[in-house]
């Protein structure tokens, strides 16, 4: 059974930084990309960031550029999302996904706070 777990998030003041981190199990996710996105409340959810399999490769959402860096170590399975500079416009539940044929495997977020 595919799992993907989230954790790293939390409260933070503005300016401030937070990792988050998130675990994959159940099959082998090294050969495909990996994927952040958030929700905030009342709104979509978007994409934030993803990194292709090999880790040569990012993609990030125009809002996040210079502030979040997406990172993955095959070897634990593990994609990472640094956050530097927060906002509090980047308040948000963050989840993960795995690029298959489409955003195929999510999980079940976590929920990231920054105050004013």
């Amino acid at each position: 059974q595919v799992k993907l777990v989230e954790s790293g998030g939390g409260l933070v003041q503005a300016g401030g930084s937070l990792i988050l981190s998130c675990a994959a199990s159940g099959r082998t996710f090294s050969s495909y990309s990996m994927g952040w996105f958030r929700q905030a409340p009342g709104k979509e959810r978007e994409f934030v960031a993803a990194i292709r399999w090999s880790g040569g490769n990012t993609n990030y959402a125009d809002f996040v550029k210079g502030r979040f860096t997406i990172s993955r170590d095959n070897a634990k399975s593990t994609v990472y999302l640094q956050m530097n500079s927060l906002k509090p416009e980047d308040t948000a539940v963050y989840y993960c996904a795995v690029y298959i044929t489409s955003w195929t495997y999510w999980g079940q977020g976590t929920q990231v706070t920054v105050s004013s």
